[in-house]
Formats: C-alpha cells, structure tokens, sequence
C-alpha cells in the first residue's frame, strides 16, 4: 500500500502542477460552469481515450496521459462546484483555486485508501481500457442523476462518483507509468 500512496501523490502532484499553470494563463473561469458541463467537459475526454484505444489512431497529437490528467482536475474542479455553487463570475484567485482543488483530491486520495483495503489493490490487475470504461460508467450514472435533479433511491450521489472518477483516472495513470499498461 505504501507504493501505491507514493505513486498516487506524484500523479495528484502532476495534475494539480497542471492545473496550477492553467490557473495563472486563465484564472478561474471554469467558476462559471454548471456541474453538468462539466461532467460533459469529462465525457469527451474519456470518450477521446476511448476512441484513441480502439483505433490506434491520434490525429490531434496528445496521447491518452493528457486526458486523464485532464479527467482528474476537471472531476476535482466539479466536486469543487458541488460545494461552493456556481460562481456568476471568477470568484477565486488561482492560487485559492489550486487550494480548493488539492482539497478534492485529498478526498479522493482518502477514499482510495479505504476501498484499497478493502478491495486489495485488485486495480493492479485491471486494464487501463477497464478503467476508461468504469469512468464512461460513472459519467453516464452521473448524467442520470443530473437528468432526475439530484435524487437517488438507494445509490451513491454525484459526489461520490466524482471522486471515483478522481481515483479510476490516478490509476490508470499509474498503471501507465509503470508501463505495465501498453497502448495502441
């Protein structure tokens, strides 16, 4: 389990690096942005891994890392939006930003600890396909929890899958690194 806190860290590390950059070249316009765009902004890059996996082919020339990276701190950026409510105008500064994202993400990091055990890392054992497809999953559970405004019977709510899609996207970032996960 070490290993695995040690590697989620440097991936949560990189993404939120990444989204501190984009922070300072376009503030926090994102504040603006209903938590359903957002879960769209997240379809389309799962669906894009997706479509990258099955056909080999890339035309636009970023490869599968960047929309996962990109699938955390929008995930991150939504659970975000979920609880302070949707700004009228960029209402953070960035760095407040990047502190408000780094909290999601230690969320997300304290929930993986807890299904990891319980689990016994079988992600381990999973493809990064899988993974891509676990967080189609989720987007389209979130979708219809959006479409039914927020109610559920007897499911998780919004939030938590957020988070999942959070810990789904590490991993798969992780599998990556290894190289453990090839592309085609």
């Amino acid at each position: 389990m070490e290993k695995t806190l040690q590697q989620y860290d440097r991936v949560a590390e990189d993404c939120l690096a990444l989204f501190a950059k984009k922070a300072e070249d376009y503030g926090t316009a994102w504040r603006v942005m209903r938590v359903p765009s957002l879960t769209d902004q997240i379809m389309i890059k799962a669906q894009r891994i997706r479509t990258l996996q099955q056909t080999g082919v890339n035309r636009v020339g970023e490869g599968v890392r960047p929309e996962l990276v990109g699938i955390v701190n929008y995930a991150a950026m939504a659970l975000v939006q979920l609880d302070k409510g949707v700004a009228e105008t960029p209402d953070l500064e960035a760095s407040a930003a990047v502190r408000q994202v780094a909290v999601r993400i230690a969320q997300a990091r304290d929930l993986m600890t807890r299904k990891n055990h319980d689990y016994g890392e079988a992600w381990r054992s999973m493809r990064v396909s899988s993974l891509v497809d676990l967080i189609l999953v989720k987007l389209l559970r979130i979708k219809q929890i959006e479409d039914n405004q927020g109610r559920t019977l007897v499911s998780e709510g919004i939030d938590a899958n957020f988070l999942d899609i959070v810990n789904y996207a590490v991993f798969a970032l992780i599998l990556l690194g290894e190289g453990e996960a090839t592309l085609p």
